[in-house]
């Protein structure tokens, strides 16, 4: 299996190194890894159009295959590696995004780099695992402490690409795996939480005409409604969160649909007024 690895913290973060070592260890797979040359965090799905892109040869320094830094973001790693940027014919089977150094949970999901990337994956036909790892802090919120095992997080997800195969993964469809800061009581596979933010806004400086602001606070520490991957998370667990791009509710075709929309290109409207359908 041919398997891209990548991350949103940078190629040569810790977490990224724990997992490409784990991976190298599963029999069958082909790993390469191309990843940013630098911190990428919360650049969500964001790629790079406007300028040409810098790739590097980085070597591990372990004797193993060069892996290659792009001034991108994780996205861009993603789509590069499938046009066939570690050498001809060579393109993904499987993108598997991490270790990320703190959790990615909850709606914040959505800002995430790291899942961005898995989620790129099955924009191009092919499924995806994003991986995160709390800090042994236990800490719920985007903050993090400096340390940080990802021995458990590397270990797991290794096994679970070798038996991938006979996983119940639906087609497209990526796995978001959070690991707990402590010895993981079990796996829970859960849905998304939802995450509520005391932000505020912060005047910090102010100078010549212009201001600076700091914007976002903490994150509520209450591990929420069970079932979710935020009380997995707070309970100790693994969270697996199956994911997928389409974000159409479904539900709600049927009562627009029904309002009779296409009035609105002719008829003129009465502001206050009840339609009729």
């Amino acid at each position: 299996m041919r398997v891209l690895l990548t991350n949103d913290d940078g190629i040569n973060a810790t977490g990224l190194r724990v997992l490409r070592t784990a991976l190298l260890e599963v029999p069958g797979v082909d790993l390469q890894v191309v990843a940013p040359d630098g911190n990428r965090s919360a650049t969500a799905r964001s790629i790079t159009t406007r300028r040409p892109l810098w790739v590097e040869e980085f070597d591990f320094g372990d004797g193993g295959a060069f892996g290659y830094a792009i001034d991108g973001t994780p996205v861009d790693c993603v789509r590069l590696a499938n046009m066939e940027l570690v050498e001809p014919g060579w393109t993904p089977e499987l993108v598997v995004s991490g270790i990320n150094h703190g959790s990615n949970i909850g709606d914040d999901i959505t800002y995430s780099g790291t899942v961005a990337a898995a989620l790129e994956g099955i924009v191009l036909g092919f499924p995806g695992i994003a991986v995160s790892q709390q800090s042994n802090a236990r800490e719920l919120d985007f903050r993090q402490s400096a340390e940080f095992d990802f021995r458990i997080a590397a270990e797991f997800t290794a096994r679970l690409v070798a038996e991938l195969e006979v996983v119940p993964m639906p087609p497209e469809t990526l796995l978001n795996i959070n690991v707990p800061g402590c010895e993981p009581d079990g796996v829970a596979v859960a849905r998304l939480g939802k995450r509520v933010y005391t932000d505020e806004l912060v005047l910090v400086e102010e100078e010549l005409g212009r201001k600076r602001y700091r914007v976002y606070g903490e994150a509520s520490v209450t591990p929420g409604e069970e079932g979710t991957d935020i009380a997995a998370l707070a309970a100790g667990q693994i969270a697996i969160t199956p994911l997928h791009l389409d974000l159409t509710h479904h539900g709600g075709i049927p009562a627009l649909t029904a309002h009779n929309l296409d009035r609105l290109l002719n008829d003129p409207v009465e502001l206050g007024s009840t339609p009729e359908r």
